[in-house]
């Protein structure tokens, strides 16, 4: 299954990430972003429904159950929401590409808090994502790795 960029910017590792919890895959492994600055509309990078939506994050099932988070930056929970604009409804079926959440980056600051935008597979072991744009620019909705359903 072809999972999407969420949002535009540059791949690198998740395990390069500042957040010791995403570095180490103790969630699932993934890909992280880079998030170009301005404002922009995180899409789904999966068809499915969304399980749990939140300003920073949001989860989702596809038809096969394979689980993806999308979370958007680090310690981006302290700020309640602010900056961030929900697009999607909780429990809704999306397709990929779907508006989720409206955000502009470069507005999102605080103590510990980066812009790192994270796309994991939930119920996966470490090391078992990796994507052929690595080190690239991508824009929202063009593909960022694969995973076996």
């Amino acid at each position: 299954m072809q999972v999407l960029a969420p949002c535009p910017g540059r791949v690198f590792s998740i395990t390069e990430v500042s957040d010791p919890v995403f570095a180490g895959e103790m969630v699932g492994p993934g890909i992280a972003i880079d998030p170009s600055p301005g404002r922009t509309t995180v899409v789904a990078p999966v068809a499915g429904t969304i399980l749990k939506l939140h300003p920073h994050a949001f989860a989702m099932a596809t038809a096969d159950g394979l689980g993806i988070l999308v979370h958007l930056g680090i310690n981006t929970v302290r700020l309640d929401g602010a900056g961030f604009e929900l697009v999607a409804t909780e429990g809704s079926t999306v397709a990929a590409g779907d508006p989720m959440v409206t955000w502009d980056p470069s507005t999102v600051s605080g103590d510990d808090i980066t812009t790192t935008v994270m796309v994991v597979v939930l119920d996966r072991p470490a090391g078992t994502v990796d994507s052929p744009v690595l080190g690239t620019d991508v824009a929202a909705g063009e593909p960022l790795f694969s995973v076996d359903a």
